[in-house]
């Protein structure tokens, strides 16, 4: 069989999430785990008014136009069908909040639901949804994500392409979707999810496809599943699965037709690991360092801490690397300056290389927490690396220097799901920092699954180790990460 590895299509696909040249297509099946009907159960009802079998169709979209022409043209029912649909009350799924997450600007949907464009929401993108072919010359300023929802939406029944007779004549309707598609198609890389390529859209989209790319259609992808295989008691059904695998072989090559390759599952469950992974690696550029002091070790002291950050700054940056911050006590200001040293050695600009978010400092205790608690997720959220200098701050009632909770709760927070960074902590420079470098160590796997870290761990809790060799291993960690192929070194399977 002509599939390519899960592994592989992570790689590929990731550098493309990594470069901001990755886009999605959304098919029914992934509005279907929310509770909504696919064609099949959309139409049900069609066929039955009809007086016929739905099971014994293949052709749904000569249905619904079936349906029409009984009607003599009104598709008031079949309006009317698609509102009680696509209207009731559904949950986005685990699917759809880690698509959200992931940096893609371009998503494209034959799926007439709301599910995504309040995904993307919930995530505070700003979402431009396209629905009519007039509004596709409109831009909307600041705009995260652009949605083209090709087929239309629940909230214009009237427009959406339902009947075969919408189909045909979509070239003429919504040309400038057809155009949008091709450009998108030639510059970006698409991952197909949620098709069955059974679902009667798809076939009109790779039709439009080869039509619009010819022999020139770039790589694109998509996941499907295998059949099931039948238990060994079950003779009678063994025929039927080696005829839906050579079947599904067949669809597999066909794909390649239309520059699609095809990563095959045996459960959909596996559509989550991939997509959390997929997360994961999207931001494996972007370094994330937590940290404050007001005092330091006596090997490590404040004028080594200052020293030490503003190093980690400049290499973050001089390596190809973004850096990701708080602006935390002690270690914000050093590692800008460091990042800034950078940039006049190599880059003109730091436009999208330094991410900054100084935390709200004047907020009264009631909100505080909470507050602080969002602004941790949503920075380390952009971030698959996570950095740990030091941590300690004065007790604000005693004075005395104590560990900083804000530290290890960055810690917590970006080694749990969905974010799974990678965590670094450099023990060597104590309190907090020191107490998640042990932890780490007890468990390396826990935190990098089979990547083999522990080396340059250990030298990371060293208090006789110099800058130069703690940044060293700092990056010997990074690029073992951002180098691990595929998920299974990350998962450990």
């Amino acid at each position: 069989m002509a599939e390519i590895k899960a592994d592989t299509f992570i790689r590929d696909y990731g550098h493309a999430l990594i470069e901001r040249r990755a886009a999605l297509f959304a098919g029914a099946g992934l509005s279907r785990a929310a509770g909504f009907v696919d064609w099949k159960g959309l139409m049900s009802g069609i066929a039955s008014d009809l007086d016929l079998q739905i099971d014994r169709e293949n052709d749904l979209v000569a249905l619904a136009q079936y349906h029409s022409n009984e009607r003599h043209g009104n598709r008031a029912e079949l309006n009317n069908l698609l509102i009680q649909q696509f209207t009731q009350e559904a949950e986005e799924t685990r699917n759809h909040h880690l698509i959200a997450r992931l940096p893609i600007h371009t998503v494209w949907t034959t799926n007439y639901d709301e599910l995504l464009e309040k995904s993307f929401r919930r995530q505070d993108k700003r979402v431009d949804v396209k629905v009519d072919p007039r509004t596709l010359a409109i831009h909307q300023p600041g705009t995260d994500v652009t949605i083209f929802k090709m087929h239309g939406d629940v909230s214009a029944p009237h427009n959406a392409v339902l009947t075969k007779e919408d189909y045909e004549t979509y070239s003429e309707t919504r040309e400038l979707f057809t155009i949008r598609l091709k450009g998108d198609l030639v510059t970006q890389t698409f991952l197909f999810l949620g098709f069955s390529f059974t679902d009667p859209n798809i076939e009109y989209v790779l039709s439009r496809i080869r039509g619009l790319l010819g022999q020139d259609t770039p790589t694109h992808y998509c996941i499907m599943r295998r059949p099931e295989k039948p238990a060994e008691s079950a003779g009678a059904n063994k025929a039927d699965y080696e005829y839906e695998c050579r079947k599904l072989n067949l669809r597999v090559g066909d794909l390649q037709r239309y520059g699609i390759q095809t990563v095959l599952i045996d459960e959909y469950s596996e559509v989550t690991a991939i997509l959390q992974e997929l997360n994961r690696r999207a931001f494996l550029k972007n370094i994330f360092v937590s940290g404050s002091w007001t005092a330091g070790l006596e090997t490590f002291d404040v004028p080594r801490l200052c020293a030490f950050s503003r190093l980690l700054g400049k290499e973050i940056i001089r390596r190809g690397y973004n850096l990701v911050s708080g602006y935390g006590w002690g270690i914000g200001s050093e590692l800008i300056v460091g990042a800034l040293d950078a940039a006049d050695e190599k880059f003109s600009t730091l436009h999208d290389r330094l991410v900054l978010r100084p935390f709200p400092r004047s907020l009264e205790d009631a909100r505080r927490d909470k507050i602080f608690r969002e602004w941790r997720e949503a920075m380390l959220s952009l971030a698959g690396i996570s950095v740990f200098v030091a941590g300690n701050k004065p007790d604000p009632v005693t004075g005395q220097i104590v560990h900083g909770e804000g530290v290890m709760q960055e810690f917590e927070v970006g080694t749990t799901a969905p974010l799974n960074n990678f965590p670094i902590p450099i023990g060597a420079t104590g309190y907090t920092a020191r107490e998640i470098w042990d932890t780490v160590m007890q468990n390396p796997a826990r935190y990098y699954g089979r990547l083999d870290v522990k080396t340059p761990l250990q030298a990371l809790g060293d208090p006789n180790i110099t800058n130069e060799k703690a940044i060293d291993a700092i990056f010997e960690i990074v690029n073992r990460c951002v180098k691990a192929e595929g998920f299974a070194a990350r998962l450990g399977g």
